[in-house]
């Protein structure tokens, strides 16, 4: 219909068996809309004036908190060859169980009774070490005696120095007596002599006294032989008195430079008998390293080297062990933009592969299925990627990790920070501006949960 003529036909008519007129009522419907719109327009304005919490979003992994709880591989110290197993992949051993013994595959080792051997050259060096200790005592003694044997020589002939100038003077006053006798006897065979020839004295008693006079000169001429004897005798005694130091030096020096040798061959026996001892003991070490043993409580998660008679270099991995039990904890990486954000103790929302979850980044309160950690290690350097490692532990103060959670699982992290208006946050994400920053004790932490205690029923 063209509605051209002046007068309305459908005033009359009767619109209730027609459901296309009511279709057609189109100011109806555009009211509900504008409603509507209106409706959401209100509840926009609303939402943009909630709370919201800004966050970090990062991916992650379950590990250890410490380093002795990780996987680990266990190696072998010597060479050698495996003989037998005693453990299977996925089984719980404790400290000390023996995994695998291995055999010797070095000649240098091959001997069944290299450690007696080599304590019986060890023995055979200690006697011989003692051996030549004894001859060097025997040394220090002979050279005592020399020493005593030459004081004992000095003193002897410094007494037959002083027994000769005794002697001498002895000899002296017998010389000087003589002198005295022969000049006596010399002035009475003169006179005797004068009274002779004056007819006053007989021949007789001149012969007499030229006998006298004889005798005295004899005893003056044997007194002055002696006295030449007696200084004779003390020059001897004297340069044999200076042959002495020298001759004892002579035999004390050679005595000392046995006594030096028989000390230096002494100390190298002594060396090998340390070196032996040392061998003896890398031996009965090395003997111990046949069995290798599980360092801690753990499980055997794989065989690196697998069969019998396989050979093993010193260092090859034998075993990779998971120790048990263990801290669990959580690596973060994060970009160095936001690395000034977080700190030690800030909080994290985690969601674990595997544990189904509802997650509103804004609204933690309000997520299903995470749990909460704390920030316990931040690294100084980045990794490959360019990013900073965070390490997170289980928050006490949170619902318990999963039991089941094993290392290695992946996790989504959210690092929680300042709280703003909804309009705020999608200004600062228009204009890329990052997030706002602020630091909380853990007083204000543990008073944050005491308010909100109804928040936990949240993660369960």
């Amino acid at each position: 219909m063209l509605n051209i003529s002046p007068y309305n036909s459908t005033a009359h008519l009767n619109k209730q068996p027609y459901k296309t007129f009511e279709l057609l009522n189109t100011a109806a419907l555009s009211q509900k809309l504008a409603y509507w719109l209106l409706f959401f327009l209100v509840l926009f304005v609303i939402i943009l004036f909630l709370p919201w919490t800004q966050n970090i979003r990062a991916k992650g992994k379950v590990t250890t908190l410490y380093p002795n709880e990780r996987p680990q591989t266990i190696q072998t110290t010597i060479a050698g060859r495996i003989e037998k197993w005693f453990v299977s992949e996925g089984q719980l051993i404790k400290k000390g169980d023996t995994i695998v013994f291995i055999s010797e595959i070095k000649d240098d080792y091959f001997d069944p009774q290299l450690l007696p051997r080599t304590a019986q050259q060890i023995a055979a060096k200690k006697s011989a070490v003692g051996a030549y200790g004894d001859k060097a005592k025997a040394l220090q003694q002979q050279i005592a005696a020399l020493q005593q044997n030459q004081s004992l020589k000095k003193n002897q002939t410094l007494n037959k120095i002083k027994q000769i100038r005794l002697k001498i003077q002895t000899d002296s006053i017998d010389l000087s007596a003589a002198l005295t006798n022969y000049d006596v006897a010399l002035k009475q065979y003169e006179r005797m002599q004068q009274l002779y020839q004056q007819g006053l004295k007989s021949l007789t008693e001149l012969e007499q006294r030229e006998l006298k006079f004889q005798e005295a000169l004899a005893k003056k001429i044997s007194s002055e032989n002696k006295i030449l004897v007696s200084r004779n005798e003390l020059s001897n005694t004297q340069i044999e008195l200076n042959s002495i130091d020298a001759e004892y030096a002579d035999k004390i020096a050679k005595s000392e430079s046995d006594l030096f040798s028989s000390l230096s061959t002494q100390y190298d026996a002594e060396g090998n008998v340390a070196k032996l001892e040392n061998q003896y003991a890398n031996y009965s070490a090395r003997q111990g390293f046949y069995y290798i043993t599980a360092p801690q409580d753990c499980y055997v998660t794989k065989a690196v080297k697998s069969g019998i008679g396989e050979n093993l270099k010193e260092g090859d991995p034998v075993v990779t062990i998971m120790p048990y039990p263990f801290n669990r904890a959580v690596e973060m990486y994060i970009a160095p933009i936001d690395l000034p954000l977080v700190s030690i103790g800030s909080a994290v929302r985690m969601q674990f592969d595997g544990w189904p979850a509802i997650i509103f980044s804004g609204w933690p309160g309000a997520s299903y299925g995470t749990y909460g950690g704390k920030v316990v290690g931040i690294d100084n350097v980045t990794n490959s990627e360019g990013k900073y490692r965070l390490l997170l532990k289980e928050d006490p103060n949170e619902p318990k990790w999963p039991e089941a959670l094993r290392v290695g699982s992946g996790a989504n992290c959210m690092a929680l920070l300042k709280d703003v208006p909804v309009w705020y946050e999608l200004w600062r994400q228009l204009n890329a501006f990052p997030p706002e920053f602020y630091e909380t004790t853990d007083d204000e932490e543990s008073e944050k949960y005491k308010q909100k205690p109804a928040k936990k029923s949240f993660f369960k």
